[in-house]
Formats: C-alpha cells, sequence, structure tokens
C-alpha cells in the first residue's frame, strides 16, 4: 500500500491546484455564495463533486480499456497529456495578473445540484485533465482499491475545496484579500502544472 502514497498525494495536489483555478465552477460557488450564503451553495457544491467523479471514473476506466485494446496508443496519449497540462499551465500564467472573476449583483443565481452537475459533466476538458494526470503518475494497470479509492479523492477534494470557497467568499473583506494575492497564487499553480507536464513529455520522449 505504501508505494501507492506518493501517486494518490500527487493525483490529489494536482486536482487540487486544478479545481482552486477559477473557472466556471468557481465562479458558481462564488456567485451562489455570495447572493445566497453558504447554506445555498452545498447543493451546487455536491453536484460539481459528482461531476469531477464521473469524469474521474471515464478517465480511468475508458483510457485502460483504450490500452487494451491499442497498446500504442500508451506511448502516444501521454505527449498530448504532457502538452495539454503545460498549455493549461501557460492558460493559468497568462491569466494571473487578471482580476478574479467578477459577482454580479442581485438573487441567488439558478445552481442547484442538477445545474452543477450539468455544467461538471458538460465540459470534457475535466476528463482530459484527469486522464493527463493519471498518464502522468499511473502505471496501466491499477487494482480496484486504487482506482476506488481515486474516484472518492477526487469527489471529496472537490466537495471540499467548493466548501472552503463558500465558506470563505461570503465576506467582502475576504474577496478583496483573494483579489490582491490572485497573481501569485496563480503563477505557483501554473509552474506546478508545467514542471508535471513537462516531467510527462520528457519521459515519454527519453522512453
Amino acid at each position: 500500500m505504501s508505494d501507492w502514497l506518493l501517486p494518490l498525494a500527487s493525483i490529489a495536489l494536482a486536482n487540487l491546484l486544478g479545481a482552486m483555478s477559477p473557472g466556471p465552477a468557481f465562479v458558481l460557488v462564488l456567485r451562489v455564495a455570495t447572493a445566497g450564503g453558504r447554506d445555498a451553495a452545498w447543493r451546487p457544491i455536491a453536484g460539481l463533486a459528482l461531476g469531477a467523479a464521473v469524469w474521474t471514473a471515464a478517465a480511468l476506466w475508458g483510457l485502460q480499456a483504450l490500452f487494451a485494446a491499442l497498446p500504442w496508443l500508451a506511448r502516444i496519449l501521454p505527449l498530448g497529456g504532457g502538452a495539454f497540462l503545460i498549455w493549461f499551465a501557460l492558460r493559468i500564467w497568462r491569466g494571473a495578473a487578471s482580476p478574479p472573476p467578477g459577482v454580479e449583483a442581485g438573487g441567488v443565481p439558478e445552481a442547484g445540484f442538477g445545474h452543477a452537475l450539468l455544467l461538471q459533466v458538460s465540459n470534457p476538458k475535466v476528463m482530459v485533465f484527469f486522464g493527463s494526470l493519471f498518464l502522468a503518475v499511473l502505471p496501466p494497470q491499477l487494482p480496484l482499491w486504487v482506482e476506488l479509492t481515486i474516484v472518492a479523492m477526487i469527489f471529496a477534494n472537490e466537495f471540499v475545496w467548493y466548501g472552503i470557497v463558500a465558506a470563505v467568499f461570503g465576506s467582502a473583506p475576504a474577496r478583496a484579500a483573494y483579489a490582491r494575492a490572485k497573481a501569485p497564487i496563480d503563477r505557483v499553480m501554473a509552474l506546478l502544472l508545467l514542471a508535471l507536464g513537462g516531467r510527462l513529455v520528457v519521459s515519454v520522449l527519453a522512453g
């Protein structure tokens, strides 16, 4: 079991960094929490976490099925996965100096459990991110308990992170503090993801 601690920790960290990068899910939780309070945000948070778990399962089991049918993909796909992680890191870096997503005034946005779940599962980039991440840190064949642990871990990561967002960003001082620290936070995330993507590309080319 100890052999899996580092890969699982790497996945958890990269997933958390990806979730922390402001995007549609972040904006959704931010808007609901600021307009309707923390209690209003729990249902959409659960939808987002479930959607991430669905894409995680698809990336894990779908990729393994492809590798079994087409073994040459095990070499080609990691290059694309590494390139995607590098692109994602550069995108975060370029947007680091931009202000955080705005929050529209008014009532609570339409964002229940189903709305948030649809938002997450309608974004195939989530599966590409997870697929790239798994290719970077996991071997082709995994024990079932490792796969189930990863799915549960991604769900918990997303739920806890967006729960923190809902709890913290209900106050104007907290939003102002985040706006001041956004640039360095985004740049640290970008460098970590860039290192992960570069490692994947180098390992494939070297092999």
